[in-house]
């Protein structure tokens, strides 16, 4: 029994990856999916054995240059965040998604600070070829970093500018990449059809050092990792509030698993009801009012709904086997999905938030981890369309159109990958994967939904797990 145990993907033995005397009623749940396993062949799927094309896929990118911002003045503080500026302006805009970055060994010489030193045509004419050009200027003044960025239309001579912004904060490499950071966000949303930028984003996660587990944050491109609890115990499953306020986590206590709530604000714990049984993966409604959870306390784990600090809990499924993972849809708030084992193995479902109009959108392999786009259309979710004994196969990130269940691989091959996430602009995802199952080893991924596994990047090293994007 303890090789069936060792079989159950990782989406659960991670919960289990820590010293084998601490025992919590999750096993329970565990050793069940495992007797399951134990017996189940999984059946060839009926669905489609074809991938379907991404958001945006062939969708032409915007040409643009980005050109290293001048030196306001000579004062020796300038230097460093002038260099942590432009790599992060340059990074921002390459990784969005909707843009085609000139290099900047294309580009002319020299750079231009104010409007009146540019020379469009040598911007819009080959090799540089834009169709936009950022500039602008950034220096010292008075003890605080001035920063002067622009946005021109390059093949319009007549009337060019499309944005001007003045940005001021600490002098300090971390304020230059803030400052980067707002002003990539604003030319995006100029420019990449009205949806917000994400450079401002968060990214919340799970790093494991030695035994025990903590929640971490980091900015959007890896960058400012830093712990935020510091509990001394097994504490996963991040997911931050709407409005960036709390996260709600599960973390391992004296009565097993249960959820747990942090204030950004308050840099501590503060209360969140549970009333018996296990309680763990919660989830947040959009309008950040209510939480879903998957509990224990009535019997078998089911989906239940409380308010944002536990109370008023009520019981949305009523089906024997485990469900877990919910999620909420982002766009209207009316519609949950999760994991259900009901008919063997985990499968994708979706369901209206009082329980009814259930639908099965997998029917094979084991899934798990689903994650709604931000405009309601996609679930992301780890699968293993091949799982089972005698058919050994990868689990890798998909993503499914809820109106045609039209599903789409997103990771090939690169190890056991979970617990996808979206960004605020439905451009991206983030995961971790790890290369063999091994949580120590797992690290967190970026890519570009579009791109697929071809834009994948590591955002932390070895020990990163379980990431939740911000959703703004």
């Amino acid at each position: 029994m303890k090789s069936m145990v060792r079989s159950i993907r990782p989406s659960l033995s991670r919960r289990l990856s820590f010293s084998s005397s601490r025992q919590f009623p999750l096993i329970r749940i565990v050793f069940a999916i495992a007797v399951a396993a134990a017996v189940f062949y999984a059946a060839r799927l009926d669905a489609q054995d074809n991938v379907f094309t991404g958001t945006n896929k062939g969708a032409a990118k915007i040409r643009i240059a980005v050109a290293d911002f001048k030196a306001a003045n000579s004062d020796s503080q300038t230097a460093q965040p002038k260099t942590t500026f432009d790599s992060t302006l340059y990074s921002d805009l390459a990784n969005a998604g909707v843009f085609d970055v000139v290099s900047k060994s294309m580009l002319p010489s020299g750079s231009p600070g104010a409007p009146s030193e540019v020379h469009l045509q040598a911007y819009s004419d080959p090799p540089p070829n834009a169709s936009f050009l950022a500039f602008g200027s950034i220096g010292v003044s008075g003890g605080k970093l001035l920063v002067n960025g622009f946005l021109y239309d390059a093949k319009n001579q007549q009337f060019p500018q499309v944005l001007a912004k003045q940005y001021s904060g600490d002098v300090s490499e971390e304020s230059a990449r803030q400052i980067a950071h707002q002003f990539a966000d604003e030319i995006i949303v100029h420019l990449g059809g009205g949806l917000p930028g994400i450079c401002e984003s968060k990214i919340y996660y799970v790093k494991q050092e030695g035994a025990n587990k903590e929640i971490w944050m980091m900015d959007y491109d890896g960058a400012n990792q830093h712990q935020v609890t510091h509990l001394g115990t097994i504490s996963i499953g991040p997911r931050v509030a709407p409005d960036n306020s709390r996260i709600a986590f599960e973390s391992l206590g004296k009565n097993g698993f249960q959820i747990r709530m942090y204030s950004l604000l308050l840099n501590r714990l503060v209360t969140f009801s549970s009333v018996g049984g296990t309680n763990i993966t919660p989830a947040w409604s959009p309008d950040g009012n209510q939480i879903a959870f998957s509990s224990s306390r009535s019997g078998d784990p089911e989906i239940w709904i409380a308010d944002s600090n536990g109370a008023l809990a009520r019981q949305v499924t009523h089906f024997r086997g485990p469900d877990s993972s919910p999620t909420f849809n982002p766009r209207s708030g009316a519609q949950i999905a999760w994991i259900s084992d009901r008919t063997g193995l985990p499968q994708l479902y979706i369901m209206n938030t009082d329980g009814t109009a259930v639908q099965q959108l997998t029917d094979g392999g084991y899934v798990s981890s689903p994650s709604w786009s931000p405009n309601g259309q996609w679930i992301a979710f780890a699968w293993n369309r091949k799982y089972g004994p005698g058919a050994p196969g990868g689990e890798d990130i998909y993503m499914m159109d809820i109106a045609t269940k039209a599903w789409t691989q997103l990771t090939h091959d690169s190890g056991q990958c979970d617990f996808p996430s979206w960004s605020p602009d439905g451009r991206h995802i983030v995961y971790a994967c790890s290369p063999n199952g091994n949580t120590p080893r797992s690290r967190i991924y970026s890519l570009l939904v579009s791109d697929g596994s071809a834009s994948a990047h590591a955002l932390t090293g070895a020990g990163g797990d379980m990431p939740n994007w911000s959703w703004r």
